[in-house]
């Protein structure tokens, strides 16, 4: 097989596309999870995911770090976004689906960060 031939090669082409996809969707939907916590969540749980911000002091944020946060599953966390918790309002209207999945991931790096 020439390099002309494999490199015109339907299934390669195809192949090297959706890779290509896989991997530009996948930066994009951290970028999306990172804008969406500074619109929704930075002012209570700060950048960092600390909760030592002025109002997340004031409400009793817990730090995405922290030992009982880390040990929530991500159910939990889907939960305690879409219905609220203690301080903390609800964002299941305001959210779809795939925006929380998307922000428990984020909080989960961040819990990482320490």
């Amino acid at each position: 097989m020439s390099r002309v031939t494999a490199f015109f090669n339907p299934i390669l082409f195809i192949f090297a596309m959706l890779l290509t996809f896989v991997l530009c969707s996948t930066s994009a939907t951290a970028q999306d999870a990172a804008s969406l916590y500074k619109t929704k969540c930075v002012m209570c749980h700060g950048a960092d995911g600390k909760g030592e911000t002025s109002v997340g002091k004031s409400t009793g944020v817990r730090s995405f770090s922290s030992p009982e946060v880390q040990k929530e599953s991500d159910a939990e966390l889907t939960q305690i976004t879409n219905k609220g918790k203690a301080k903390m309002p609800a964002y299941e209207s305001k959210l779809t689906e795939a925006q929380v999945k998307e922000l428990v991931a984020y909080v989960r790096q961040l819990g990482k960060g320490k």
